[in-house]
């Protein structure tokens, strides 16, 4: 960690930082306004995050990451852009959505190049699964959207069929598709480097369904 991600976690993490809780979050009190809300988990060190929130500032965004020295790199990046529209939590997603966030609290979850885990035998350690899916659907308003991206072959083929599968979920791109790479999702360092070992991006967007 540099010295300047040190600074930016005990100076601006109070500003900026949002404690675990057990209870719910009141989104419109933590903001200070009405306004379109998006969640991003693992943003890793906090370029596309940042990027997204400077050119969306109609949008509030509430980050989660245990990286701490991408924590403070996010924060000092808030602190030189003035940016006032980004809270960030550092902690488990799983606990987030479980006890912090309310079903419909959402209107975008963005799971942006997670861990692979390519071993077979770490396949169970993938945020990915089963229950994370359905938990984060409820998370979203109707309409709302669940954003994942990856440049791991495997997972983004397991990512489709787990995303088609929840009940709650339709693929904007149709049945068996990916989908284009949206303009609100700047390309990351790690999606170049990806890109240059020769590997493919999946982006899949999957939109909240009504009335389930």
């Amino acid at each position: 960690m540099t010295p300047a991600q040190r600074r930016a976690l005990a100076e601006l993490l109070p500003r900026y930082g949002v404690p675990l809780a057990a209870a719910a979050l009141d989104l419109v009190a933590l903001f200070g306004r009405r306004a379109p809300k998006t969640l991003e988990i693992g943003f890793g060190m906090g370029d596309t995050l940042l990027e997204m929130a400077a050119a969306a500032p109609e949008f509030d965004f509430l980050g989660i990451e245990v990286h701490r020295p991408g924590l403070g790199r996010l924060l000092a990046g808030l602190e030189a852009r003035g940016l006032d529209n980004v809270r960030v939590i550092e902690g488990d997603a799983v606990q987030v959505l479980t006890q912090m966030l309310t079903d419909g609290a959402l209107d975008r979850l963005l799971l942006l190049f997670p861990d692979p885990w390519p071993k077979k035998r770490h396949h169970k350690r993938r945020l990915l699964q089963a229950p994370f899916v359905e938990l984060a659907a409820r998370r979203l308003r109707p309409g709302g959207l669940f954003h994942a991206a990856t440049d791991w072959e495997p997972y983004a083929e397991q990512m489709l069929a787990l995303l088609e599968a929840c009940p709650l979920l339709e693929n904007r791109a149709g049945p068996g598709q990916f989908s284009s790479r949206p303009a609100y999702r700047p390309p990351t360092k790690f999606e170049r480097r990806g890109q240059a070992l020769g590997h493919a991006v999946h982006d899949l967007l999957f939109r909240r369904r009504d009335g389930t």
